[in-house]
């Protein structure tokens, strides 16, 4: 299922970027009293009452001045209102309704978008009477917040959640495994999913940056319903610089999420890079089904195709991602291309595997005795069971009488000796402590 986007926009200086921090639990935006400080777009998964979504927080918008720097956040704010599903106009109660956010409402109402608009800084003894005056810019009733201080958040996200889009059901995800293909600029992506449909569906061209926007290529491989899902490469956010390399990245986001599974294409020739490591990322904490692919192997140095070697070093740089299986392929020259496919269905398999009751039980029960959880102080911690709450990725309940002294090191215990019984390879696990009720 695709979370919803919201973006928020606003002219400079009203607080864009502490409110993104508010909302995302985290100080993730370099925050100012400096007008411009926030240039590059910043991404957060939030989640309120149950319906996840992905945060945007933008640059000031600003119409007065031409500059480049000022026309290019510009231009990154109108692609994000662009790509929302809805946006948080955020105003200044203490300056009051300005020309500027005039303009800034002008442009939102040519985006056909819901739009909640949000007046900042109504602390102490401002309140409703300064949210009153922003009625005059006709995008219906402002809600009163403060973002330094928590005032009224909840208010205003019960009214963005409110207008989200309905929820997908994912059937048609369902009918076909989804697989996304992400990765830097010119790692071969689209020359990939050419090869596997066996015709040139998507543009090829050795110019980083040709695939814009995510594409979907549906196709039978086996009798099985596949769909792919090319994305435009991404780049490290210090390089990119062109609008619609940022509108990109926040497609390769969707893309991910609406896939079942992620191929994480690198360059043989290149090796690891930071990047990959930050778009590898994607796909884990997103749950999905995982397969590491170097592309352009015949690159190599034939004293360093050792694949073995590749593997522990994708396992050794990316600890976090030990589950995932990495393949050497050529696209140009067809080779390894059949067992990436095959490598990608089963991870899809594991990703969505429901694992027996007696068995789980049997499993938790031994690994429990084996090796009891570490105490807490003079209570002593107590696991009274393990089950499965769900699938894509597989998760589990471990039910304790201390939930919060459960060690990260005994859990990934348990999910090394979950791996042991069964074949989870390919996929994340999650491991979640719950209280005995």
């Amino acid at each position: 299922m695709s979370k919803p986007i919201v973006a928020i926009l606003g002219r400079p200086n009203v607080g864009k970027s502490t409110l993104f921090n508010r909302l995302a639990g985290r100080r993730l935006a370099i925050v100012e009293d400096t007008p411009g400080v926030t240039r590059d777009r910043l991404y957060a998964a939030v989640e309120w009452r149950g319906r996840p979504f992905t945060l945007v927080d933008t640059g000031g918008f600003q119409t007065e001045e031409e500059d480049l720097i000022v026309t290019s956040t510009r231009r990154q704010a109108e692609i994000a209102a662009s790509e929302a599903d809805v946006i948080v106009f955020l105003t200044d109660g203490r300056q009051g309704l300005l020309g500027a956010d005039q303009d800034v409402a002008q442009f939102l109402r040519r985006q056909h978008k819901p739009v909640v608009v949000a007046v900042n800084k109504v602390e102490h003894d401002l309140g409703a009477a300064a949210a009153m005056e922003f009625y005059g810019l006709g995008l219906g009733e402002p809600v009163a917040i403060s973002a330094l201080h928590g005032m009224g958040i909840g208010d205003l996200l019960d009214r963005v959640v409110a207008a989200f889009p309905p929820a997908d059901t994912g059937d048609e995800a369902q009918e076909s495994l989804g697989i996304a293909i992400v990765g830097r600029p010119n790692v071969g992506k689209s020359s990939l999913v050419n090869a596997w449909v066996g015709e040139e569906r998507v543009i090829v061209s050795d110019v980083p940056g040709t695939t814009r926007d995510a594409v979907d290529t549906p196709f039978t491989w086996k009798g099985r319903r596949m769909l792919l899902i090319d994305t435009a490469g991404i780049r490290r956010q210090s390089r990119v610089r062109e609008s619609l390399e940022y509108y990109s990245v926040l497609r390769a986001m969707r893309a991910v999420e609406r896939a079942q599974a992620v191929v994480s294409l690198l360059d043989a020739s290149v090796g690891i890079t930071e990047q990959d490591k930050r778009i590898i990322g994607l796909g884990h904490e997103a749950g999905k089904a995982q397969v590491v692919a170097f592309n352009k192997w015949d690159q190599v140095e034939k004293g360093r195709r050792d694949r073995a070697s590749w593997e522990r070093a994708v396992h050794s740089e990316l600890p976090f991602l030990d589950y995932a299986p990495v393949h050497c392929i050529s696209v140009r020259n067809g080779q390894g291309l059949e067992s990436l496919m095959e490598a990608v269905w089963q991870s899809a398999q594991a990703n969505a595997l429901q694992v027996p009751d007696k068995a789980l039980r049997e499993v938790m029960e031994d690994a429990v005795v084996r090796q009891p959880p570490a105490g807490a102080g003079k209570q002593p911690v107590r696991i009274f069971r393990v089950y499965q709450k769900g699938v894509r990725p597989p998760s589990f309940a471990v039910v304790t009488n201390e939930p919060d002294a459960i060690h990260f090191s005994y859990l990934r215990y348990l999910e090394n000796r979950l791996r042991e019984s069964f074949d989870f390879t390919g996929t994340p696990i999650r491991l979640i402590p719950e209280p005995k009720q």
